[in-house]
């Protein structure tokens, strides 16, 4: 029972520290570059870690339909978190802004959700650093388990996430 009482503790203040460290670590934005593949995290003007990725199987263009394969552009959030992900973890962004419902409802469609930033399959096992070779995600920002570890750790929710072309 003890040892129950102390692994929940320390669950708890590791938790604690975690989030206090995302919190204070002065983290203010994330800028995705699609035509570099590039994740850069700031804190203001200095960049604090930068990643490969990969993109919606087409990166070209912004998303304005859902199943268009698109990575969106603009400015987003992080706006939630997903621990038990097909892709390991993954970091919600806040697609569709306003913007990117005006113009799909314009083109007459759906522009669909759950864009997010995240790991890869357990599956892939020692392939993972192989996986930006291709833009294989439906829209999503893909990057290594380790590295969307990191940016979990890291990045506060409701932090901007910019997606450039």
């Amino acid at each position: 029972m003890k040892l129950v009482l102390t692994l929940t503790l320390l669950a708890v203040t590791m938790t604690s520290i975690v989030e206090a460290s995302s919190s204070t670590s002065g983290v203010d934005r994330v800028v995705i570059e699609k035509a570099r593949r590039t994740l850069t995290v700031y804190a203001g003007a200095q960049p604090v870690m930068r990643l490969k990725v990969a993109l919606g199987q087409q990166p070209v263009g912004a998303k304005l339909c859902r199943g268009d394969n698109r990575t969106p552009e603009g400015s987003y959030r992080v706006a939630g978190r997903k621990e038990n992900s097909d892709f390991h973890r993954a970091l919600r962004i806040s697609y569709p802004s306003d913007f990117d419902q005006l113009r799909a409802r314009e083109a007459g469609c759906d522009p669909g959700g759950d864009i997010m930033i995240h790991g890869l399959r357990e599956d892939w096992g020692r392939q993972s650093a192989r996986h930006r070779e291709v833009d294989w995600t439906k829209g999503c920002i893909a990057v290594t388990n380790e590295e969307i570890e990191r940016l979990w750790a890291l990045l506060p929710d409701g932090v901007e996430v910019v997606i450039r072309p």
